[in-house]
């Protein structure tokens, strides 16, 4: 009946959660913030939070239900390979988090290494500042492809609808908090990233530089990029000091304007000026 009542209620819960969140860390920001931002908060805001707007009623309208009907639709028929095991209830809940995270890495990988991929997802890379709206800015069509990549994981590992639901929270809040602009004790950092992606470890992957970018790929858990070879401790020009963004993207009216975001992956990349030719060559060089 609980479990009934969460999933008849999925969406006011995440909204719910979500709000809660997003309120908590942006005051966080306010007052303990990690570097000092180089770009108008409120024009930013109202670009990433108004893509948030559009990816929301997008998904909804296409899959109202989203990762928990897909979920509920694979459990009562009975696929995907957890289905087919007799586990108890704790198990088969760990064992789906665990598939579904490493999916989500591998899908983030594949979306840098991917030339059309990266078109979509280069939207997320390219804002100009690293906030808690930064978490929250995906270009529509990444985000529809995200969930039919994630319905096919879902098929494949049958999580449960339970599962599903745990995952989706997890990522919503984890997404937020890895990209917020929080000031954490470096001891406190320390520990955290042995569980959790931090927002310092998630910093160094929107870095400017390349072999940066393609660094810190994980969103929830840490131990994948340590597993493959992919974690990076720190940037190397410093948190305060890193430059956030890509090269090819740099001018204001595109990156952090809500048409600008939307026509993103349809303009073909190309330097916006000297300082990004410089950069782009350190990137060349370093790699």
């Amino acid at each position: 009946m609980v479990l009934d009542a969460l999933i008849t209620y999925e969406a006011q819960l995440r909204l719910g959660l979500f709000l809660a969140a997003f309120s908590t860390l942006a005051v966080w920001e306010i007052f303990a913030p990690r570097r000092a931002l180089v770009m108008p908060k409120a024009r930013r805001w109202l670009a990433n939070l108004g893509i948030l707007i559009v990816n929301t009623v997008a998904v909804r309208a296409i899959a109202p239900a989203a990762a928990v009907g897909i979920a509920q639709f694979a459990e009562q028929r009975g696929i995907g390979l957890l289905h087919g095991l007799d586990l108890p209830l704790p198990v088969e809940i760990l064992l789906a988090l665990l598939a579904l995270d490493l999916a989500i890495y591998l899908q983030h990988v594949m979306f840098h290494a991917v030339p059309l991929l990266w078109r979509l997802h280069r939207v997320h890379h390219a804002d100009l500042d690293f906030d808690v709206t930064t978490g929250t800015r995906f270009h529509p069509i990444e985000m529809l492809l995200s969930l039919a990549l994630k319905a096919a994981a879902i098929f494949l590992i049958g999580a449960s609808v339970f599962a599903v639901l745990i995952f989706e929270i997890a990522l919503n809040l984890t997404a937020m908090f890895n990209h917020s602009n929080i000031r954490i004790p470096k001891a406190g950092d320390a520990v955290l990233r042995l569980f959790v992606v931090t927002p310092d470890m998630h910093r160094v992957h929107h870095s400017l530089y390349a072999d940066e970018t393609n660094r810190n790929f994980g969103f929830n858990l840490p131990w994948w990029d340590h597993l493959f070879g992919t974690y990076r401790d720190q940037p190397r020009s410093g948190h305060e000091q890193m430059v956030i963004g890509i090269p090819s993207f740099r001018d204001p009216r595109r990156c952090i304007t809500l048409p600008g975001i939307l026509a993103m992956p349809f303009v073909a990349e190309r330097g916006e000026g000297a300082a990004a030719d410089a950069v782009a060559e350190s990137t060349r060089q370093s790699s």
